[in-house]
């Protein structure tokens, strides 16, 4: 059973970090990059849901 719950950590982090490097690269304003990466971040799997099932398209706008 430890074994799953390292897979769903290392999955996670994994995603974490390619969410970030996505909106690191976006045209916007550094500090709201930050912001952005942090909440992702401090909300963990909700926040990855949230990204990558409503707001990737709609960051670059929001960003602005």
């Amino acid at each position: 059973m430890p074994m799953i719950g390292f897979i769903i950590w290392l999955v996670g982090l994994i995603l974490t970090i390619k969410a970030a490097v996505e909106i690191w690269k976006l045209n916007a304003d550094t500090v709201k990059k930050l912001l952005a990466i942090i909440l992702i971040i401090l909300t963990n799997w909700v926040g990855l849901a949230f990204y990558y099932f409503y707001a990737k398209n709609k960051m670059a706008d929001w960003l602005k």
